[in-house]
């Protein structure tokens, strides 16, 4: 490796370590926000998505190890954890957006909810679009594969956001369960993807 390749290299890690730290440091408030918006809406699709945002700073810690060049057993095991961490939060939110349908629970409307979602959607595709970028040109797989994480967040973001604008302007409450379903769904499919990506 030429000198020139070496400074790029450590220019491009220099990135992927700014990119994984604001991503840490916006789901760290996130969970703040969250929790007190979901306490006061008693919604179960943000409650979701304030889980979401500590597995998705689990995600980030295991980035951050892995591009400060620690071995890959200890990889594999992280991710392990993170795989379990989504299993755990698929099963919650079955559970709980199952519960709030079958009793016609309503949430009460959230402001504050839509304001972070709509803000939070924006900044993780901005993320997601920056580790996937640095990652192809570090040809590193693990800031790739974690900057989907981060696109999935986006998604949950948006779709949590439609969930409580839809309550809020129609007054359709069963949309804040079925936006639990659709972090289910993305759940599920990451716990798929993560364990049968460690054979």
């Amino acid at each position: 490796m030429t000198s020139t390749d070496s400074t790029e290299r450590q220019r491009l890690l220099r990135r992927g370590f700014a990119l994984e730290y604001t991503t840490l440091g916006w789901n760290v408030v996130g969970i703040v926000i969250l929790g007190f918006a979901a306490v006061s809406a008693r919604s179960v699709a943000l409650a979701g998505f304030g889980l979401d945002s500590l597995i998705e700073i689990g995600a980030s810690t295991v980035v951050v190890w892995e591009l400060s060049g620690t071995g890959e057993e200890r990889q594999k095991r992280a991710l392990r954890l993170i795989g379990a961490g989504f299993a755990l939060l698929a099963a919650y939110l079955l559970v709980q957006s199952t519960w709030v349908l079958v009793a016609g629970f309503r949430p009460h409307h959230s402001p504050l909810g839509i304001a972070w979602t709509a803000v939070t959607a924006t900044a993780m595709f901005a993320l997601a679009a920056g580790k996937a970028r640095t990652g192809a040109a570090l040809d590193n797989p693990v800031l790739r594969t974690e900057g989907r994480v981060t696109l999935i967040d986006g998604v949950l973001a948006a779709a949590v956001l439609l969930g409580l604008v839809l309550n809020a302007v129609a007054g359709w409450w069963w949309a804040d369960p079925l936006a639990g379903y659709v972090l289910v769904y993305y759940a599920v499919r990451e716990v798929d993807e993560i364990f049968r990506g460690d054979h």
